[in-house]
């Protein structure tokens, strides 16, 4: 079946990854990529793609009614479907302040279900996090039923986000799907988070600022895994359901910079413990079960596979890396670790 896909958040990490994903596997598909370009949004993620026709980028602030008109408006008079993946995303910036992630993840949001819902799209995937449901103890896992119980202001952002998702489609009868995933890893990822982080500061034989004692646990998901899931949930989802996606693969954060460091080559006299983050989650664990019993997805990359390529990517991607390190991003990580 042949798809135009308006693809919110399309220039950032996830988004962009997604967006490659579809021109390989769905080539006869229309993508229309609408994304606002803040600071972690960047058209080069998808430079390779420029010249393709089958994909549109419109610049657009999703909070704003007349930009996303401008982008349905891209996708001709057909049938389309929204994948919304735009968002603020880093916690540490959310406490920071959170003013912005409430207007990008909230208002957003629901500025992009009023403009979809009139549109009569087929459907809307609304990507969501596993940092909804709080912190988990040393057992367990978060299903689709645990209550949601957001620690900073960004996980409650896209929790209000999550039950404007809920609410448009118990009231509306809209086709709603919303996924929750753990943390992801992969090609294009903003180096405020944990892995590029390592990565960039290690090979520059800088400290590797990590928080507390290092053990807080995640799922880690690779990106390719994560975009698969999201197209099965597009295509076989029931809609209304929410599903969690997950990679099989807890490790904590201390463990993770241990392996890039031993990867490159380089001392763990490297690391530098700083003064752990205020609501800090100490675990963070998927089941997955839901999505691979009544949808048939698993995720293909195990961790063993998926870090070293994801080193290889950075280490051959240089000049990328270094573009997206700009001035503002050297004061925003002095700011939040210190000199």
């Amino acid at each position: 079946m042949t798809r135009t896909l308006l693809v919110t958040g399309g220039a950032g990490f996830i988004g962009s990854n997604f967006i490659h994903m579809i021109v390989e596997d769905r080539p006869d598909w229309k993508v229309v990529n609408f994304d606002a370009l803040t600071y972690a949004g960047n058209l080069e993620n998808l430079a390779s793609l420029e010249s393709n026709p089958n994909v549109t980028f419109v610049q657009g602030d999703c909070a704003e009614p007349d930009d996303v008109q401008r982008g349905f408006d891209a996708c001709g008079d057909g049938p389309v479907s929204v994948i919304h993946f735009a968002a603020e995303s880093h916690v540490d910036r959310s406490i920071l302040g959170g003013l912005p992630f409430v207007r990008a993840n909230v208002l957003g949001t629901q500025v992009m279900l009023d403009a979809a819902r009139a549109r009569k799209t087929e459907r809307f995937v609304h990507v969501s996090t596993d940092e909804v449901y709080g912190s988990l103890g040393a057992t367990g896992f978060f299903t689709e039923e645990t209550d949601l119980d957001p620690s900073s202001p960004y996980s409650a952002s896209k929790a209000g986000s999550d039950m404007l998702v809920q609410a448009a489609h118990r009231t509306h009868g809209f086709e709603t799907l919303t996924t929750r995933c753990s943390n992801n890893y992969g090609p294009y990822q903003f180096p405020e988070k944990l892995i590029p982080l390592i990565i960039a500061n290690a090979r520059e034989d800088k400290p590797l600022p990590v928080y507390g004692d290092g053990m807080q646990i995640r799922d880690w998901l690779y990106v390719r895994d994560h975009c698969e899931a999201i197209l099965t949930v597009l295509e076989k989802g029931t809609s209304g359901e929410v599903y969690n996606i997950g990679g099989h693969n807890e490790y904590p954060n201390i463990d993770i910079v241990k392996a890039i460091l031993s990867a490159l080559d380089k001392p763990e006299s490297l690391i530098t413990y700083v003064k752990d983050r205020p609501g800090h989650d100490r675990r963070y664990a998927i089941d997955a079960s839901k999505i691979e019993r009544e949808l048939g997805w698993k995720p293909r990359w195990t961790f063993e596979q998926a870090l070293p390529a994801t080193i290889e990517w950075y280490l051959a991607n240089d000049e990328w890396s270094q573009g997206v390190r700009s001035g503002a991003y050297r004061d925003y990580l002095k700011t939040q670790y210190g000199s």
